[in-house]
């Protein structure tokens, strides 16, 4: 399967709808905590040049926000 990382804040409600619908699909992702983590944070702003959250990268394609139709189609779900 493609591999997912979300990147996301403990306050994050977006992050939380992202994470949720990932295990109602059986989506393995990985999750780094941008407030806490300062390395995660500065990969995260590299790859999609925005510091809000979620920013998720599905396979190298990076989806800033739950945009849930895009990340289904990126993961081949529906």
């Amino acid at each position: 399967m493609t591999k997912v990382t979300i990147y996301t804040t403990p306050t994050c409600v977006y992050c939380k709808m992202a994470k949720a619908m990932f295990q109602e699909k059986g989506v393995q992702y990985e999750e780094k905590d941008v407030a806490t983590d300062l390395k995660a944070r500065e990969e995260m702003v590299n790859k999609s040049g925005q510091l809000g959250v979620p920013v998720i990268d599905v396979g190298g394609k990076v989806v800033v926000g739950f945009d849930k139709q895009r990340l289904l189609d990126l993961l081949g779900l529906k």
